[in-house]
């Protein structure tokens, strides 16, 4: 991985949290992951105003209805449990 080295300026009492939390060794990983969950939280919140939208009833009557959605969504997880267990328990 290329790195990059960067100044930053943040207020005081943050960066004494950092070194209180990660260490004065393990502030660039710290940060950097905080980075990349922040960068995550974004292009997330992104994706769902471009789609917003894009999922219409009229496509889905099958999910037209309180009890058919509770139905779809046990469903779901009845499969999800069965495959769990199906490629844990093996």
């Amino acid at each position: 991985m290329l790195l990059s080295k960067i100044h930053l300026t943040i207020p005081s009492d943050l960066a004494k949290e950092v070194i209180r939390l990660a260490g004065k060794r393990g502030r660039s990983k710290f940060i950097t992951e905080a980075l990349s969950e922040k960068i995550q939280k974004e292009r997330f919140k992104t994706a769902v105003k471009e789609c917003a939208g894009a999922w219409k009833v009229e496509n889905h009557l099958e999910l037209d209805s309180e009890i058919a959605i509770s139905k779809y969504v046990d469903d779901t997880r009845k499969q999800s449990s069965e495959r769990l267990e199906r490629n844990y328990n093996e």
